[in-house]
């Protein structure tokens, strides 16, 4: 269990201002307005008092406007948590995906369907219907919802309510932006029912919150938020888990792809650098590049030097869209067993992330890999030639 994925969706933000009358802020929806939010979490955490682990978690979240009508806006949103990377000089392998869909008022209060895990954090912000000037504070309810089907076998989020305190601070110079900032914080002691039919489940929480929300007057939109968090999770068998971090988040402009001009550009590129067994496609994700046959050393991730000379020609074509993500897919043939394929392919997606990121592609936290072991073929496993074709990997540029 993660304490804190997802954590900047209080990012959803934007406001507008009275010039009378101190500043009126209240959330705007536009429909078809898109834009995504990227988030580091870095935690230790402790077990009955002694340090465990280290962890990093990247957070992805895509948000899109489907309805705007009477100041109410319905969010179209994907979640997708990374899984944490084994050391700082790693990329992020992939994690899981939620979708949700959910309506939020002017002042943030959310109306989300029973069925959807995401946001974890709920109304929040919450505005008061009030002009604001520098320093005022209110409160409101709002809630943290948790998905512990993996850790604890439980059917249904695990919910408490938060009661965060908000203080108006101001203005603030950063990265040659005038921002305003809310600053917010919160503590939580809960006891928790025990749920039917498990034997573990946490029985209470406690742990504090502090937050500085920042957003840029001049674009309408969140720009940035910072974390501070500490919180102890004690379990119904008497163990504690502790979770002291820190988090950041920056929400990042999504334009559409031109899906069908990257295919062309890149295909011409492949053709002119005469890159072997590639292939180009548009799909659901956004451009595909696709490596087939790719040669590593026997049953291991170790590439071969041709294969580094290959991707050193794909680098230079990724170079060329810096601001879109990049989801890199390792594929076997079906050979062995399903636990030592998955595995394998996970191996050598890692080897070409971590490839691409020693030659500049992306910044560490705009890398993603997952490995899918011979669950997706393309040809026919019975052959040479089928095997060849599903032995691939393959590099999404993603639309968002």
């Amino acid at each position: 269990m993660n304490r804190r994925k997802f954590v900047p969706t209080v990012l959803l933000i934007i406001f507008v201002v009275h010039p009378s009358f101190g500043e009126i802020f209240r959330f705007l929806y536009a429909r078809g307005e898109t834009y995504r939010i990227l988030s580091i979490v870095k935690e230790d955490v402790y077990i009955n008092g002694v340090f465990s682990h280290h962890a990093e978690i990247l957070n992805r979240i895509a948000v899109e406007v489907v309805e705007a009508n009477e100041g109410k806006g319905k969010l179209r949103c994907t979640f997708h948590t990374s899984e944490e990377s084994r050391s700082s000089q790693r990329v992020f392998s992939w994690g899981r995906n939620y979708e949700s869909e959910f309506w939020r008022d002017s002042q943030g209060r959310m109306t989300i369907p029973d069925q959807y895990y995401m946001p974890i954090v709920r109304h929040v912000p919450f505005f008061p219907a009030k002009d604001l000037q520098v320093g005022d504070e209110w409160s409101s309810e709002g809630e943290e919802v948790h998905d512990l089907r993996d850790s604890f076998g439980l059917r249904e989020p695990l919910r408490f309510p938060i009661y965060p305190r908000y203080v108006y601070r101001g203005e603030r110079k950063w990265e040659d932006k005038d921002l305003k900032i809310i600053e917010i914080s919160y503590t939580i002691f809960h006891r928790f029912t025990p749920p039917i039919a498990t034997r573990l489940y946490p029985s209470r929480v406690g742990g504090m919150s502090k937050q500085t929300l920042l957003w840029d007057p001049a674009e309408g939109r969140p720009y940035a938020y910072e974390e501070e968090f500490d919180f102890l999770f004690e379990l119904s068998g008497g163990d504690r888990v502790e979770y002291r971090g820190k988090a950041e988040a920056k929400v990042v402009e999504s334009s559409k792809m031109d899906k069908a001009s990257i295919v062309q550009e890149i295909t011409k590129d492949l053709r002119d650098m005469a890159v072997p067994n590639t292939a180009v496609r548009g799909d659901a994700l956004g451009v595909t590049l696709t490596i087939e046959n790719i040669q590593f050393l026997p049953d291991s991730a170790v590439l071969v030097p041709e294969e580094k000379e290959k991707l050193k020609r794909i680098a230079e074509i990724l170079k060329k869209y810096p601001d879109r993500d990049i989801l890199i897919t390792g594929h076997t043939a079906l050979a062995g067993t399903a636990m030592g394929r998955k595995q394998l392919s996970e191996e050598r997606a890692m080897a070409v992330g971590e490839f691409l990121l020693s030659l500049g592609v992306r910044n560490r936290e705009q890398i993603i890999t997952r490995g899918m072991g011979a669950e997706v073929p393309v040809a026919d496993n019975t052959t040479e030639e089928g095997r060849r074709k599903n032995r691939r990997v393959e590099i999404t540029i993603l639309e968002n």
